[in-house]
């Protein structure tokens, strides 16, 4: 992944996104950047599979009803 990607994905989150905000656009947009680069390469790929790429203290665990809050 390239800095680039995230910063410019950063600067220009989903509508969504926005509506619930973020604590760290950029650090969330290099999280969703590189579950979607691990998926890209292992369509199978499974939460736990890419968790495996990921620092487990960085990721936010929360319901869709949390995050619609």
């Amino acid at each position: 992944m390239t800095d680039d990607r995230a910063k410019s994905r950063a600067e220009h989150p989903l509508p969504e996104e926005e509506v619930v905000g973020s604590d760290d656009f950029q650090e969330q947009s290099e999280a969703i950047l590189l579950e979607s680069d691990i998926r890209e390469e292992e369509p199978e790929a499974t939460e736990q599979s890419v968790l495996q790429h990921e620092d487990p203290e960085k990721i936010e665990r929360r319901t869709s009803e949390e995050a619609a809050e």
